[in-house]
């Protein structure tokens, strides 16, 4: 039952990580989750039901680009690398950087960052990377 619960959490969290990348407002979103399953929210959908709205949204250009570093401008390509390193280094995926991004800037995207603020997400990294280092050396 518990893998069940597991599986219904992260179709969910899948489902609203697709509304966010779509751009979906809340009207849109419930709109697409009624003419999909006819139910206005997750919280009442069953797996069957969730996974043909993920497919749905997968339908709509939502997909998974965890690894992909996203493209910007060339002159903010050698801070995108610095990012990607630190991400890699710390073992945290761009999804991490964005949400940087969004609590830092109100952004949703690293791609929108201007340069001043790429260097504050990069700064931002580097502390994560030293605070993750030192919790590992003290065990």
């Amino acid at each position: 039952m518990a893998n069940q619960s597991d599986t219904r959490q992260k179709l969910i969290a899948k489902i609203h990580i697709g509304k966010v990348q779509l751009g979906m407002d809340d009207t849109t979103y419930r709109a697409m989750l009624m003419r999909v399953t006819s139910k206005q929210s997750c919280a009442k959908m069953n797996e069957a039901e969730l996974a043909r709205v993920a497919q749905e949204l997968a339908r709509l250009g939502f997909g998974h680009s965890l690894g992909k570093t996203p493209l910007r401008r060339a002159d903010a390509t050698p801070m995108m690398r610095k990012i990607a390193a630190l991400l890699n280094e710390t073992g945290k995926t761009w999804n991490y950087a964005h949400g940087i991004a969004k609590k830092m800037f109100g952004v949703e995207n690293v791609n929108r960052l201007d340069n001043d603020q790429l260097h504050r997400v990069v700064a931002a990294l580097q502390y994560h990377a030293q605070r993750q280092e030192k919790e590992t050396a003290n065990g």
